[in-house]
């Protein structure tokens, strides 16, 4: 495991979001997108994680409805839908791009097992293959 991600083990790749201003609580301080979540008793990186893997629509309707929870941040008020999916903007791309439904990876992303899995059947044909070739000339 490299040194930097022991020292930070959260994608850097979400601070924009994570770090933008959802409003100001009643006591008039800054409330982010982490503080907002984490009041909410949310892992916030794992709630980026989860938003960036959707369509930005459906991103911005679940925010919405995390944020609509808040009560403590009166200048959200009933704009709260406009507020997330502008914050959902801030979420990396990645995960939108590559995935052709919310649940469903894309079929570009291959997996070390099955990686492993091909190479084992390429292995066995070949295997099979010079098992008939070395017989045929006895």
């Amino acid at each position: 495991m490299p040194a930097s991600s022991i020292l930070n083990p959260h994608d850097p790749a979400f601070d924009r979001f994570l770090q933008a201003s959802v409003g100001r609580d009643h006591q008039g301080s800054g409330v982010t997108v982490l503080s907002a979540l984490a009041r909410l008793n949310l892992d916030p990186w794992q709630e980026a994680e989860d938003l960036a893997r959707m369509r930005q629509e459906k991103a911005g309707a679940r925010l919405s409805l995390m944020l609509s929870r808040l009560r403590d941040v009166p200048t959200l008020g009933h704009d709260h839908l406009t507020v997330a999916h502008e914050l959902t903007r801030l979420l990396p791309a990645r995960g939108r791009q590559t995935m052709t439904d919310d649940s469903s990876p894309s079929p570009s992303r291959f997996s070390w097992g099955m990686i492993l899995a091909v190479l084992a059947l390429v292995f066995l044909v070949v295997q099979i293959v010079a098992g008939f070739t070395t017989g045929a000339g006895e």
